[in-house]
C-alpha cells in the first residue's frame, strides 16, 4: 500500500503541471507558436489573390483537420471559403481567418526596398498573419474547452477575398453566421488597440465602354473612342467631388485604355470605389456615378455597361465587447523582441519619415476610443449578422501604413508573427470570457439588437450577384 501511495503521489506531481497547462488558455497559445510562424510564412510565400487562394485555404484546412475539426468546404459558392467547427453544445463562437494578398506590390523580408521580380502580389495587409493567428487561437480555444469541460462550440470561418472581393458578404448572405452567438475578429496593424471602430461602407464596380476602332490618323472620323468615354466619365466624377459630403471617398483606376496610340480603342474600362459612413449614401452616390457613365457614353458616341464587383456595409462596433477586449489586451505581457528584430525594425523606421512613432509604441496599448476609420471591410456585414468584437495588434513597425512594402516585409518575418501570437492570446481570453460570462453575453446581445434598430432587415450592397471568382484574373 505504501509503495502504491508513493507511485500515486509521483503521478500527481507529473499530472498537475500538465493539467494546469491544458487549462491555461495563454499556455495553449504559447504551445502553438511554431505553428503560427510556419503557417504565416507559408501563406506569405504563396501570396495568392482573392478567390484564387487554393493553397492558402488548403493549408489552414489541413491544420484544422489534424486537430479534429469538422470541415465544410466551398461554402457560399466560393471554392476557397470554409467553415471548421469543433464541439457539440454550448455557445457558438466563431473566429474569422483571412488569407488573400494584394496585387501589384511585392517585397522581400529585407528592411530596405527590395521588390521581387518573380512575384505579382504581396501580403501588404498582413492577411497571412490574420489567417495564422486565428488558426492558433481557434486551436487553443478547442484545447481549453476540451481540458476544462466547458460547454461550447468553436468555429473558424475561412474568409477569402477581403481585398475588393467581399468574401464575407457572400458568406453572411448565405446565412453562415446566423446560428453563431459571437464572432471574434482581428487585424494586423502598427499598434495595439481594441477601439470601437466603425468603418466606411463601400461599393466598387467596373464601367466598360464600347466604341468603334479606326485608324487614329487615316480615318479618325470613323472611330468612336471607348477611352474618350472613360475619360469623360472620370472628368464628370471628379467635378462631382465638389458636391459630396465630407465622409465621401471616391477613387478609380483605368484598367484598360487601348493598346496603341494610332488605333482608336473600341474597348476601355475603369474600376471605381465609392465609400461613405452611411450605406444609403453609398447607394445614392452610386446612382450619380451611373448617371455620369451614361452621360459620358452619350457624349462620346459609345456604349457603356457596368458590373458591381463588391460592396461592404460599415462595421457595427459594440462597446460592451470592445471594452472587454481592451481589458484582455491590457492584461497581456508586452511583445518581446530580440536584438536582431529590433535592429531590423530600426532600419524599417528610417524609411517611414522623421515623425514615425518610437518602436516602444509596439509594446503599448492604445487608449480606448470610439472612432470612425476611413477604410472598409467585409467584416461590416458579419457584424450586422452577429455580435462581433475586434482587436488590432502590432505586427508592423510603428508608423507603417497598410498596403505598403514595409507591411509586406514585416508580415513575412518573426516580428510580424509575434504580433499574430499577441492577437491569438487576446482572442482566446475574449473567447473564454464569453463562454463563461452569461451576463456579458446577455448585455452584448441586447446592445446588438438596439444598435441594429427595431425591425432591422439585412441588405447587402451587392444585390443578388454571385461571387466574382475571376475578379483578380
Amino acid at each position: 500500500m505504501k509503495a502504491f501511495a508513493i507511485l500515486a503521489a509521483g503521478a500527481a506531481l507529473v499530472t498537475a503541471p500538465a493539467f494546469a497547462q491544458a487549462t491555461d488558455p495563454l499556455a495553449q497559445v504559447e504551445a502553438e507558436q511554431e505553428r503560427t510562424a510556419r503557417v504565416a510564412k507559408q501563406i506569405w510565400d504563396y501570396a495568392e489573390l482573392g478567390y484564387l487562394e487554393t493553397r492558402s485555404s488548403g493549408l489552414l484546412v489541413d491544420e484544422l483537420q489534424k486537430e479534429g475539426f469538422a470541415i465544410r468546404p466551398g461554402v457560399a459558392g466560393i471554392p476557397t471559403a470554409f467553415v471548421a467547427e469543433w464541439g457539440s453544445e454550448g455557445p457558438v463562437i466563431g473566429l474569422l481567418a483571412e488569407f488573400d494578398a494584394l496585387p501589384g506590390i511585392t517585397q522581400s523580408t529585407s528592411p530596405t526596398r527590395d521588390p521581387l521580380a518573380d512575384k505579382h502580389a504581396g501580403h501588404a495587409c498582413g492577411h497571412n498573419l490574420f489567417g495564422a493567428g486565428s488558426l492558433t487561437a481557434v486551436i487553443a480555444i478547442k484545447h481549453w474547452l476540451e481540458a476544462t469541460g466547458t460547454p461550447g462550440r468553436v468555429r473558424l470561418y475561412g474568409t477569402p477575398a477581403e481585398e475588393g472581393g467581399s468574401g464575407k458578404v457572400y458568406m453572411a448572405r448565405a446565412g453562415l453566421f446566423d446560428d453563431a452567438d459571437f464572432v471574434i475578429d482581428w487585424h494586423p496593424s502598427d499598434d495595439n488597440s481594441a477601439a470601437a471602430r466603425m468603418s466606411l461602407a463601400n461599393r466598387s464596380g467596373k464601367f466598360r465602354f464600347h466604341g468603334v476602332s479606326a485608324h487614329a490618323a487615316g480615318a479618325p472620323e470613323r472611330g468612336r473612342s471607348a477611352l474618350d468615354g472613360v475619360e469623360a466619365m472620370n472628368m464628370m466624377v471628379n467635378m462631382m467631388r465638389e458636391h459630396t459630403t465630407m465622409d465621401t471617398r471616391i477613387h478609380y483606376v483605368i484598367t484598360e485604355g487601348g493598346k496603341a496610340p494610332n488605333v482608336v480603342p473600341d474597348f476601355a474600362e475603369v474600376f471605381y470605389y465609392v465609400r461613405h459612413s452611411d450605406a444609403d449614401e453609398v447607394r445614392a452616390l452610386w446612382t450619380r456615378l451611373e448617371a455620369a457613365a451614361k452621360g459620358a457614353a452619350m457624349g462620346t458616341g459609345t456604349q457603356v455597361d457596368w458590373e458591381i464587383i463588391h460592396g461592404n456595409n460599415p462595421t457595427l462596433p459594440l462597446e460592451s465587447l470592445q471594452l472587454m477586449m481592451t481589458e484582455k489586451l491590457r492584461a497581456l505581457e508586452p511583445i518581446e523582441y530580440t536584438p536582431q528584430e529590433l535592429a531590423w525594425a530600426a532600419t524599417i523606421r528610417e524609411s517611414l519619415g522623421e515623425d514615425a512613432p518610437e518602436q516602444s509604441a509596439a509594446q503599448a496599448v492604445e487608449d480606448y476610443a470610439v472612432i470612425t476609420g476611413y477604410g472598409s471591410t467585409d467584416v461590416g456585414d458579419v457584424s450586422r449578422a452577429v455580435p462581433t468584437v475586434s482587436v488590432r495588434t502590432a505586427t508592423w513597425v510603428p508608423g507603417t501604413a497598410a498596403h505598403s512594402w514595409q507591411a509586406v516585409a514585416a508580415s513575412g518575418t518573426s516580428y510580424g508573427a509575434k504580433g499574430a501570437q499577441q492577437a491569438a492570446k487576446a482572442m482566446v481570453l475574449a473567447a473564454v470570457e464569453l463562454y463563461t460570462n452569461p451576463q456579458l453575453r446577455e448585455t452584448a446581445k441586447a446592445e446588438f439588437i438596439a444598435a441594429r434598430g427595431e425591425g432591422y432587415v439585412y441588405e447587402s450592397l451587392l444585390g443578388d450577384r454571385q461571387p466574382p471568382l475571376d475578379y483578380r484574373r
